[in-house]
């Protein structure tokens, strides 16, 4: 396997008309815009483009939204924010993901600060033991200052007793300044260690996807193009999908060697279509 060729955003462009765009690790790394990427989605958008953020966070796609306009990205600059909250919000309502649940389903949120929207918005009450748990929601982790171990001991409980579990963030690794923590998604995995069965919606699964084409009218897969900075989930989900991927050299690749990403993608048996080093775009090529 050979690595495979690295292109400008402006290139990208010239070769397709919709664009899923990651936003962890793309357009932004923990609380900060990358340099230059409020810029270049615009100036992407301007070419006429449909974009869509595609991303794996628990939250809702207008709380994301407003979170990159205060980093500086322009509404107009992309035409919708898809997030598997909210892909799990719609599975759960249309009955294509099944749980049992009734107004009397007590929830348990595994989550970054104290969100509990999933449970909220579908009417759920939320405990704080899996003790008292019907339903185990994994939406995000705050590794950072909860060790793996403290969400076993959490979470045993609800695994013992077979309490089912949906993860609305599959990632399972996040970048925490320049460290790499377990994610929601490693989280998830530890449930399922325990004898837990969970449900994963979100990249690389195909619902996160199928919305989103949705949402963009169907058009041809060879027009499509997803970037992000993951291998195991933005360009995994890509190839599963049908659309090419392409592999963006920040968020968690950002200190991995040209080397060791051979490695990874020899492993794996997986290679984006393109390589491209940051999301910028180039104004001294202007449209080309």
């Amino acid at each position: 396997m050979k690595m495979p060729p690295t292109a400008t955003l402006n290139e990208l462009s010239a070769l397709y008309d919709v664009f899923f765009i990651d936003q962890f690790g793309v357009l932004r790394g923990g609380e900060a815009a990358y340099a230059g990427a409020a810029l270049a989605l615009a100036r992407l958008k301007a070419q006429g483009k449909t974009i869509v953020i595609l991303s794996n966070s628990g939250r809702s796609g207008p709380y994301n939204a407003a979170r990159l306009a205060r980093l500086g990205f322009d509404s107009g600059s992309f035409d919708h924010l898809v997030t598997s909250g909210d892909v799990t919000l719609a599975l759960l309502e249309s009955g294509l993901l099944h749980i049992e649940r009734n107004k009397f389903t007590r929830s348990l949120t595994i989550a970054s600060g104290d969100d509990h929207s999933l449970a909220d918005k579908l009417g759920f009450s939320s405990v704080a033991s899996a003790e008292d748990a019907d339903l185990i929601i994994i939406s995000g982790s705050e590794t950072e200052r909860i060790p793996l171990e403290a969400y076993r001991a959490i979470l045993h409980p609800a695994a013992k007793k077979g309490v089912p579990c949906i993860c609305t963030n599959p990632d399972v690794y996040k970048l925490v300044g320049e460290t790499l923590l377990p994610a929601a998604g490693a989280i998830a995995a530890l449930y399922e260690e325990m004898g837990g069965v969970v449900t994963r919606v979100g990249k690389p699964h195909q619902d996160i996807y199928q919305y989103a084409h949705e949402l963009c009218s169907y058009p041809a897969k060879a027009r499509i193009v997803s970037i992000g900075d993951s291998l195991d989930h933005d360009i995994l989900g890509a190839a599963t999908f049908g659309i090419d991927g392409v592999l963006v050299r920040t968020g968690v690749q950002t200190h991995v060697s040209e080397a060791a990403l051979l490695v990874q993608m020899q492993e794996a048996h997986l290679a984006p279509r393109y390589l491209l080093q940051s999301f910028v775009w180039d104004e001294a090529r202007g449209d080309k």
